[in-house]
């Protein structure tokens, strides 16, 4: 993989990012290449249930943090004319995104589902106790990311904006700037600059906000309390909490994208298979037998 990140100052962001892996609390999902579907792990509420999905063009899964027992399981699909369906636990309502249109993004969070629209708008649907879902405002965003209790938008001028809880300053990034990627986790919030390296605020108890020292990073992914980062050489590294091995990610080669589940990682390769490490207690990291994902476009 070469390393197209442009230099300070010579921002261009990768808009409208079409993720093909995703993690959610205890489930995996994937894109193949026809734009159908593929899912393993816990099927509790329904969130793998995508096998009847068609024309699917990215994928998220709605993630939790592991303490939260409920209300942890939904999965969202972007189709190619920019509408979204949507399976999973619904209590909160995060899965009636059937009305939406003119989607080019989105995200899933704790009993939330985040939509970035082509006009730069923002709408959401679901859990809003800690005003989490209060995006109508936003204006001029290019990509969304979705924590347990926050809401992250990367605006086109590469800053960075959020609502919800901020216990943990997770929401204080507005001085951030340079920015081509955000992620979120249960309490802490990552995002990717323009030169390769990362910026972290929030929760730091397991050191999943320990990324000063990277450099060369092409793409990020945050779990719970883990934090991924995929460099341009296609390996991979990682910190934060590791009771489970999802950050044991040292020997991965030929990564082209990244995902992270509550307590698993994954990581597709140039090839289209799949690897995986982490909690595996419902099989959410059986991916051994995956063969032709969609590989991501990459464009900076």
């Amino acid at each position: 993989m070469d390393n197209n990140l442009p230099k300070e100052g010579q921002l261009k962001l990768k808009v409208w990012p079409k993720p093909t892996i995703a993690g959610g609390r205890r489930h995996t999902v994937g894109l193949n290449p026809d734009g159908t579907v593929t899912a393993v792990g816990d099927n509790k509420y329904g969130q793998c249930d995508v096998s009847s999905w068609g024309d699917i063009v990215a994928v998220a899964a709605g993630n939790v943090h592991m303490a939260t027992n409920t209300g942890n399981a939904h999965t969202i699909g972007l189709k190619s004319d920019r509408t979204v369906v949507a399976v999973g636990w619904n209590n909160y309502h995060q899965c009636d995104v059937n009305e939406w249109c003119d989607i080019v993004a989105v995200a899933a969070g704790w009993r939330r589902t985040i939509g970035l629209k082509s006009d730069g708008t923002v709408i959401a649907v679901g859990r809003n106790h800690d005003g989490e879902c209060n995006v109508s405002g936003w204006h001029d965003i290019v990509a969304v990311a979705a924590g347990d209790w926050h809401t992250i938008g990367l605006k086109m001028d590469g800053t960075v904006t959020a609502v919800g809880n901020n216990r943990y300053r997770q929401c204080n990034v507005s001085h951030w700037c340079n920015i081509v990627s955000v992620e979120a986790g249960y309490l802490h919030t990552i995002g990717l600059k323009s030169n390769g390296t990362v910026r972290a605020v929030g929760l730091n108890k397991h050191n999943q906000c320990e990324v000063s020292e990277w450099r060369d990073i092409v793409e990020i992914a945050v779990g719970s309390n883990h934090t991924i980062g995929l460099k341009s050489d296609g390996t991979v590294v990682a910190v934060g909490w590791n009771k489970f091995g999802q950050c044991n990610v040292n020997g991965w080669r030929d990564i082209v994208a990244i995902a992270a589940g509550c307590a698993h990682t994954i990581g597709l390769k140039s090839d289209g298979t799949v690897r995986a490490v982490g909690d595996n207690e419902y099989g959410q990291c059986d991916v051994s037998s995956w063969q032709c994902i969609q590989l991501p476009e990459i464009s900076f």
